[in-house]
Order: structure tokens, then sequence, then C-alpha cells
């Protein structure tokens, strides 16, 4: 068992558990369509820290910030109440001032969503911004577009 709350690598993937409570789910006992984006978000902002860049120090140190410039999301099955989540991030595409992001949603062996989101860094002026040759090296040593 891992108990490291950034979750863990599992080769090139990022494993990120999430439990489901009762705020995540709509009136049927679902989890609500838009709290996948906030459980992918969980999962990358902990994937962030596990190369090293963390959003606050991102910001302070470089003066970047990295925002969702686009998303696609599909659902598969639905998550219910109290269940046992797992987000499992790769990279797709790495930019020069975005990357893609593949994060799919797993319910033990049951795959519940797949979700594609862009990145883009951005820097204090509002306009984009190259990716920190430091972070983009972490990023490609760690996670590659390896299927999961």
């Amino acid at each position: 068992m891992n108990d490291d709350p950034r979750g863990r690598l599992v080769g090139r993937t990022h494993h990120f558990p999430v439990r489901v409570y009762f705020a995540d789910t709509d009136a049927g006992g679902m989890v609500y369509h838009a709290t996948y984006l906030d459980f992918a978000e969980r999962a990358r902002t902990e994937l962030m820290r596990i190369v090293g860049f963390d959003h606050v120090e991102l910001r302070k140190r470089e003066g970047i910030l990295i925002g969702v410039r686009a998303v696609e999301l599909d659902y598969l099955r639905p998550a219910l109440l109290d269940d046992l989540l797992e987000i499992r991030t790769s990279l797709e595409e790495l930019g020069g001032a975005s990357m893609r992001l593949r994060q799919d949603v797993w319910r033990g062996e049951v795959e519940i969503a797949r979700i594609s989101v862009r990145l883009a860094f951005i820097g204090s002026d509002g306009k984009p911004a190259r990716i920190p040759r430091e972070m983009q090296s972490a990023i490609q040593e760690i996670v590659t577009a390896e299927a999961i």
C-alpha cells in the first residue's frame, strides 16, 4: 500500500487515489459530471509535485501559471458514493508552452471515464510562456506517452 499523498508512479503512469464523498455526488448518488474535472486537477497537481514543481513555487520562481486550455471528457460508467477511484495520468504531448495529458478514471479493473486535457503555461503578463527547460526535462524523464 502506498501512503504518499502525491500518489505513485507505476512505470511511466501516475496513479492517484480518490474516494467519492457525498459532496461529489448528485441526487442519485452518482458522481456529478463536473466533479471528474476536480479529481483530474488533484491528480495533475500531485504529479507536478512528484516531478518537483508545485504551482506555488512555479509561480514564485518562474512567474508562470498553468491553465487548462482544452478538455475532453468521455463518461463510460457512473462512479458512485464511497467508490475508491484511481486517476491514471500519462503524458501524450509536450510542446514549448503546452502539454497534453491523458487522465483515465478507474474503479478497480473497470474504466469509468477518459479525459484528455491540454495545459497552457502562462506568464505573469497573461501571454503564453515557455515551459522552463528544467521542468521539461523532469517531465520527459518520468512521464512519456506510454499507453496505460
